[in-house]
């Protein structure tokens, strides 16, 4: 197996830090679960077992089944795994590390599993607590970069041990019974892992074995065989790539001086444009770019080859478009400190565990540097929804069912597909295409430019007033959260709805209802801005404010009841254009109220009207159960 020599970014150095920042966050709480996990802190102990005469230190957070180990296992990628093979077994561990697909710590989540595979080293490790000679295995299950890269083998009370152990015919020793019975191993047909009383340890024995762990850790540590330890799963971000794109690592290596980074004035080091493509380092095909004197001594060396991963640029871009034309510095402080941090990250959670751990410790390693003045780069995380086929499978070129945005702007324009994806769900939330909701979005829009094309100017009602700075008020809000942009379409649609009613409407009116439109349908909007003769660009316009002195609340009537059904049926009967019935469920009181005709009428479809407790009434899902005081429940087939 070759080893490799490569880059690394200590990131483990910021672990803790990583860990305290996140209860600043106002992050998704899954997304933090997720990067807690991968960062892996855990409390533990190191126990030193003796091989061959020299001390190997093991992690473990179970000290309290030390008297438990038969067999020690450590990772096929060990780098001192050679110095543990016998001349005898050396053929046989050879064979066995030809055949064994690497397992690398992206695949730490994989090892359960694994098929549990090993070798025996020939080696044999003695227990410091009974001094018991234990064989030593390689295997395919144990990383090489946490903890030591080895595995004291617990094979009674842990179940991949027991697989193992059970594969290679090693013996299983019992040392944790349970309360409520007694356990054979030579009956056993998986580990127990449950909680208990100690056996087969000791002075320890007859202990509940979660309280012995604190006092295995100090006994240990009394006798200088142990210690307290903490432990992470995350390990320094190697950002070495044997690739062309990447950004080259300003590294010389000279035979005289060693290691000798390229002098800042000679920076950036620039790709060559002349390489050769195929089989492995397009950068080892250039010889004159990679052969350069050594900035010490003068005498011939040669260019790192690697370059960096991606995502080293990834994790500090977002600083340099705070100043991206200064060539003399990596960018301002005071134009860093003006835009940042960031208000808003808006991106996918698949890079959950890579690029927003990355940029975070950037962040914070810029921070130390005094280039910036703040640690997290990102206070406030946002994650889109997933759209899915109609059908609710996943989209995917193979199955053919891909809505290209392209095509379906240029059958419904641009501002149809922005306020039908706005509309349908919560940003965050994922959705089924609906062919029949966009066509519901393409009538809204066609309305409101036909509503605009023969609308009166003249004076504006007291009641849409009223409306107007609610819905002012409302959207505003709403906006402003980013999870409310389906509601501030559902209030728009409200308030467009009371527009059409009027016979005239003012100036103000007209001009407000496009500014607060106009982040969802940006083209129609600045059309009709000119068209009613707004000065300038709606985009340019002040965002109106809400008067406080005309929000007030209407006394419902019976004719207001029939119209506010008819407003929260408008844009549904829209959006599922293809239901052909409606049925309402009204408090009894106030079925008198409704006036089905007259419903029926204004959205052009059958209506049926229902008291909630008549029991025979239609209802397959429970709507009548929604309704309320002023607002019935609706279903529509």
């Amino acid at each position: 197996m070759k080893h490799l020599k490569q880059w690394f970014f200590k990131i483990t150095k910021y672990a803790d830090e990583l860990l305290k920042g996140h209860k600043n966050l106002d992050w998704p709480q899954k997304t933090i679960a997720m990067q807690k996990n991968w960062i892996g802190k855990s409390h533990g102990t190191e126990i030193y077992f003796n091989i061959g005469g020299k001390k190997w230190p093991i992690f473990t957070t179970r000290p309290d089944t030390i008297f438990g180990v038969t067999f020690m296992v450590v990772s096929a990628q060990h780098p001192k795994l050679m110095e543990l093979v016998t001349k005898k077994q050396k053929k046989e561990v050879e064979s066995f590390l030809k055949k064994l697909k690497s397992v690398s710590q992206k695949s730490i989540k994989e090892l359960e599993e694994l098929d549990k595979e090993g070798v025996f080293t020939g080696s044999y490790a003695i227990n410091p607590v009974n001094s018991e000679k234990v064989p030593v295995y390689a295997g395919n299950f144990v990383v090489a970069d946490y903890g030591s890269g080895m595995v004291m083998a617990v094979p009674a009370h842990d179940q991949r041990d027991f697989l193992f152990a059970k594969k290679y015919n090693i013996p299983i020793r019992i040392v944790i019974q349970p309360e409520d019975g007694e356990i054979n191993a030579g009956k056993m047909s998986r580990a127990y892992t449950g909680d208990g009383e100690l056996v087969s340890s000791g002075e320890f024995n007859g202990w509940n074995n979660r309280n012995a762990i604190d006092a295995i850790t100090d006994w240990l540590k009394n006798k200088g065989i142990g210690k307290k330890v903490v432990n992470y799963k995350l390990r320094d971000w190697c950002l070495s790539r044997q690739r062309y794109w990447g950004t080259p690592i300003p590294i010389i290596y000279c035979n005289n001086c060693g290691t000798v980074p390229v002098p800042e004035k000679d920076l950036p080091v620039e790709l060559p444009e002349k390489v050769n493509f195929g089989e492995g380092n397009p950068l080892l095909t250039n010889n004159s770019w990679i052969n350069v004197k050594c900035p010490k001594c003068g005498k011939d060396a040669k260019r790192e080859t690697d370059t960096m991963d991606t995502f080293v640029n990834s994790s500090w871009y977002f600083l340099r478009y705070c100043d991206p034309k200064n060539d003399k510095e990596i960018f301002s402080k005071q134009k860093a400190k003006y835009w940042m941090p960031i208000d808003l990250y808006i991106g996918g959670a698949e890079h959950s565990c890579m690029h927003l751990i990355y940029h975070r410790f950037y962040t914070m390693f810029l921070h130390d540097l005094k280039l910036i003045d703040f640690k997290e780069p990102t206070p406030r995380l946002f994650h889109q929804g997933m759209i899915n086929a109609e059908n609710g499978e996943k989209m995917s070129k193979s199955k053919g069912n891909v809505i290209e945005p392209l095509e379906t702007i240029a059958k419904y324009g641009a501002d149809t597909t922005r306020f039908f994806l706005m509309s349908v769900a919560s940003p965050d939330k994922g959705f089924n295409w609906s062919e029949a909701g966009i066509n519901g979005s393409l009538k809204f829009i066609k309305r409101i430019i036909s509503f605009y094309k023969n609308v009166k100017i003249g004076k504006t009602s007291e009641e849409l007033e009223n409306k107007l700075h609610k819905t002012i008020k409302q959207v505003s809000k709403e906006i402003e959260n980013v999870y409310g942009y389906r509601d501030a379409t559902i209030r728009l649609r409200e308030l467009f709805n009371e527009m059409e009613k009027e016979k005239s409407v003012g100036k103000d009116a007209l001009e407000i209802f496009l500014k607060l439109l106009h982040p969802f349908c940006p083209h129609i909007t600045e059309e009709l801005w000119e068209k009613i003769g707004g000065r300038g660009f709606v985009s340019l316009a002040k965002w109106p404010e809400a008067d406080e002195k005309k929000l007030r609340q209407k006394k419902v009537t019976k004719e207001d009841l029939n119209e506010k059904i008819i407003q929260k049926l408008a844009p549904l009967v829209e959006k599922f254009s293809e239901k052909e019935k409606i049925y309402i469920y009204a408090i009894p009181f106030e079925i008198k109220e409704i006036n089905a005709e007259k419903i029926s009428k204004a959205v052009g479809k059958k209506v049926e009207v229902y008291a909630t407790n008549d029991s025979s009434k239609y209802d397959p899902e429970n709507k009548s159960k929604k309704a309320r005081s002023g607002m019935p429940g609706i279903y529509l087939e």
